[in-house]
């Protein structure tokens, strides 16, 4: 379905009044944004957009400099490398802030209780000194973003991409963790992740 620039634009700015959000982000880059990622920041039901609403600012503008500089590839879909190439820094900075200052909301999707409970253990074990819930007051401070809530079909291409190279960890641990992680634990913390509900 096509969506005109025109129509993402009125979202957005009912977004803004929606969410009592007066961001300074550029319109001309805020469609491009919510075209995919929603006024709301949830994803507008595509399974391969992560929810970003509620994501602590300093992990959202980590991400968009790791697609400027090519930390992160764009294997599937070109148009994230793209849209990030063309913003500035302060740009960034007030998109990072305008999906910031939404409430963090959960995908909903349906999950295996007994995986979720395993996906407890390997996260307390592999993930949680850096991963925090999104509500956490020191999520904004942590080494890694909030996974809790997000979709699983986004988490699972994103592992991958960890695994295959085509996104770089932050830090050597993360690559060491999951290195150590088989497919069954991997599926695991995905249901534990989709079992967030805030």
């Amino acid at each position: 379905m096509y969506i005109s620039k025109s129509a993402i634009f009125t979202l957005v700015l009912s977004g803004l009044v929606a969410f009592g959000t007066l961001a300074h982000a550029d319109p001309e880059k805020l469609p491009v944004c919510v075209g995919c990622h929603g006024a709301d920041g949830s994803g507008v039901g595509m399974d391969n957009v992560p929810i970003i609403a509620g994501t602590p600012a300093p992990h959202l503008e980590e991400a968009l400099y790791a697609y400027q500089d090519g930390a992160r590839h764009c294997t599937g879909d070109p148009a994230m490398c793209a849209m990030a190439a063309t913003l500035s820094e302060s740009e960034i900075m007030e998109l990072a802030e305008y999906f910031s200052s939404m409430s963090r909301i959960s995908s909903g999707e349906a999950f295996d209780e007994t995986l979720a409970k395993a996906g407890e253990l390997v996260h307390e074990e592999h993930c949680a000194v850096c991963h925090l819930q999104p509500d956490d007051e020191e999520s904004e401070e942590a080494l890694g973003i909030p996974l809790h809530g997000q979709r699983s079909a986004y988490l699972k291409a994103a592992l991958e991409a960890y695994l295959s190279g085509d996104r770089d960890t932050l830090v050597p641990a993360m690559a060491t963790k999951l290195s150590q992680l088989d497919a069954g634990q991997i599926e695991a913390l995905i249901n534990y992740y989709a079992s967030y509900r805030p």
